[in-house]
């Protein structure tokens, strides 16, 4: 796991259109925030033996980090990659004074709220329509791990 540099911008920008074709992110905001313009944003990219496999970006204001987003290329799936990047995602919040992790996901996301479930985020809210296309967001939380 590292943060994201400028040469991984492609990357991110492909597979955030492949992992949600209805509200990718666009080019520009992913530059910014991957170009330090954002800052409570950071990008974290996972590799296995140099191959570029995935990313999470987060932001941290104050004591509460939100789980913005998390893909991982096709191959890498169900491989701990996800779980991983969440780990990264929480020490980073963690060492930048954050106690909560919050994140939303869609309602008929089956993988991913299982992957969160696992990761221990329970249910706080629900928010209807959340989504372009009418989908249902579903708010999940857990505790920032503080390591020693």
């Amino acid at each position: 796991m590292r943060r994201a540099a400028l040469g991984d911008i492609d990357a991110i920008v492909d597979l955030e259109e492949t992992a949600f074709p209805a509200d990718p992110w666009s080019s520009v905001l992913i530059e910014e925030a991957v170009a330090g313009l954002l800052p409570t944003t950071t990008f974290l990219v996972a590799e296995i033996a140099a191959r570029w496999v995935g990313y999470a970006a987060v932001s941290v204001v104050q004591d509460v980090a939100e789980l913005q987003r998390i893909a991982t290329v096709v191959a890498a799936r169900r491989t701990g990659v996800a779980d991983a990047l969440i780990d990264a995602v929480d020490a980073h919040a963690g060492e930048r004074g954050a106690e909560r992790l919050l994140l939303e996901v869609r309602e008929a996301n089956v993988a991913a709220r299982a992957l969160y479930a696992g990761a221990g985020f329970t249910e706080i809210a629900r928010r209807p329509r959340y989504y372009r296309d009418g989908t249902d967001a579903i708010v999940l939380e857990r505790s920032v791990r503080m390591t020693p």
